[in-house]
């Protein structure tokens, strides 16, 4: 199961006198997660790097910023993958110390910034949704809105015409027992994937 984050978690930490600022966030795209890097450069401008990674809705990306191939956007992202994170940009800021850390230190670096950001993170489950139609005669609508309400789904839209038409979204797991339970009581009155 894929989880997301409720809310940004931040970490810090030096490593030979580099300061390496991580955060994990929650994003709902490419286009969101490079607005929030692109503000990062601005915020520090004199930070050496702003490397970033980043899963969301199976886009994913990783950039080193500069930094050696593979060592910093790269190990970020299996963080990321390793947590089963979906919706979520992981970016850590580097303030260069002077001291080169090579290939494996850099790693453990980047990999320790966005792996102590998570340490702690409420992590929220991301539940696939479906969208249903559903037609139903007036002396229904009430049933369907209350079942629709048990089982914590979303009227998207609600037309009155001939019939009351349903746009509704669910979670993934109780769509069946949704459609079997309006098709029961509406004894084959229902219609399903009507507009």
């Amino acid at each position: 199961m894929a989880f997301t984050l409720a809310a940004a978690r931040h970490s810090e930490l030096i490593v030979k006198k580099s300061r390496f600022i991580g955060c994990v966030q929650p994003v709902a795209d490419r286009a969101a997660a490079q607005a929030v890097v692109q503000a990062l450069r601005l915020a520090h401008p004199g930070a050496a790097h702003v490397c970033w990674a980043l899963m969301a809705g199976g886009q994913s990306a990783a950039n080193d910023d500069g930094e050696p191939g593979g060592t910093a956007g790269r190990p970020m992202l299996e963080v990321l993958r390793h947590h089963d994170l979906d919706g979520v940009l992981a970016t850590v800021v580097r303030y260069f110390g002077g001291i080169k850390l090579g290939a494996g230190g850099l790693v453990r670096a980047y990999t320790d910034a966005v792996a102590q950001a998570l340490l702690g993170a409420p992590l929220i489950p991301l539940v696939p949704h479906v969208s249903l139609r559903c037609a139903v005669p007036y002396a229904l609508e009430g049933m369907v809105r209350r079942e629709v309400a048990a089982m914590e789904g979303t009227l998207v839209e609600v037309r009155h015409a001939e019939f009351v038409h349903f746009d509704i979204e669910l979670a993934q797991p109780f769509a069946t027992a949704f459609i079997n339970r309006v098709d029961d009581v509406a004894q084959g009155r229902a219609r399903w994937g009507t507009g």
